[in-house]
């Protein structure tokens, strides 16, 4: 994307209506080119509305990310943000980004948000979709000096940093859904993607990425909708229809997750095990686990230390399920267990 589009994106981003004559001279353009911006613009997914003879203006106001911004609402909580971290405009996917870069050394992390991602993809290659604006997208490189005995559970611990910064801003009653989406009243708010890179023996390099709905506009959610899809949510719903200000979710939500995985690297998935429980929406639900080979129906009974979900199955057997091969949806009547 050219500078000249950035900037001028800068302009619309107050959310107010400009006109092109002086969209034109704060960019040093002509009006034509000005023209030519917005319509790149609207191809890359940037909703802009043109007024005849009066100018243009985005759909709503966004509060565009900044380093200095981030680490400065990290520090207003008493929290650190990394001197590595980006605000990257457009991105096919942080998460990629960081897969492919050179491991940072431990205890030097990279955190990288994107306004724009085009190519975010979720669990088990998943289209992620972020409207510009209506979310966040970021990934945190991570390198552990050793390999953590319960790395199975990471996503676990990650989801625990979410709920608890998410709840910190305002929506009580987030909670997870096994094994790495953040949901409220049962619709999904949004969820995590972790990759890795490791060596036998040697240090593990983990990149872990979030998708979080902030406000939705209502043509996304249209998109999303459809008989088998997962109902969505956005974070203004959450708490009760005014989402907290972007920067301050942005900071908050990456600073807990930065500390979790320094506490996960000294002492696993133990200091989030009970936190993790608290907030499993599946807890004694009744369940059927679609997997590859069929169907499992039973009572979610939590997850395990090594980050596996344990279903109490018709039978009365606890039957373990491990994050990449199976999908759940929550069922209405409950499942008839033995006497």
């Amino acid at each position: 994307m050219s500078d000249s589009a950035l900037r001028l994106v800068r302009l619309l981003a107050d959310g107010e209506l400009h006109s092109g004559e002086r969209l034109a001279a704060s960019l040093g353009l002509t009006r034509a080119a000005v023209w030519k911006l917005v319509a790149d613009l609207r191809e890359r997914g940037i909703a802009i509305q043109s007024h005849e003879r009066r100018g243009y203006q985005l759909d709503a106001a966004v509060e565009l990310l900044d380093p200095q911004a981030l680490r400065q609402a990290a520090a207003d909580a008493g929290q650190v943000l990394p001197a590595a971290t980006e605000v990257i405009f457009e991105i096919g996917s942080t998460n990629e980004y960081l897969h492919a870069a050179p491991a940072p050394p431990p205890g030097a992390p990279r955190l990288v948000f994107a306004e724009l991602q085009t190519a975010g993809r979720g669990r088990r290659g998943r289209e992620w979709l972020a409207p510009f604006g209506s979310g966040l997208t970021f990934s945190i490189g991570w390198t552990f000096a050793e390999m953590p005995a319960e790395l199975a559970a990471l996503s676990l611990a990650m989801g625990v940093c979410v709920v608890q910064a998410l709840r910190e801003c305002g929506a009580a009653d987030v909670q997870l859904k096994w094994p790495n989406d953040i949901v409220h009243q049962h619709a999904k708010l949004g969820g995590l993607l972790l990759q890795m890179r490791s060596e036998a023996g040697g240090p593990a390099y983990i990149v872990v990425g979030l998708g979080l709905n902030l406000q939705m506009p209502a043509a996304a959610r249209a998109a999303i909708r459809g008989p088998q899809a997962t109902p969505v949510t956005d974070l203004a719903a959450a708490c009760g229809g005014h989402a907290p200000g972007r920067m301050r979710v942005a900071a908050r939500v990456a600073a807990r997750m930065l500390a979790g995985l320094d506490e996960f690297a000294h002492a696993g998935f133990a200091p989030f095990a009970g936190e993790w429980a608290r907030f499993d929406s599946l807890h004694d639900a009744p369940v059927t686990v679609l997997r590859h080979d069929g169907t499992v129906e039973g009572i979610a009974r939590g997850a395990d230390r090594e980050g596996a979900l344990c279903i109490e199955t018709l039978d009365g057997r606890i039957e373990r399920l491990h994050a990449g091969d199976v999908s759940l949806r929550r069922v209405v009547q409950p499942a008839v267990m033995p006497a």
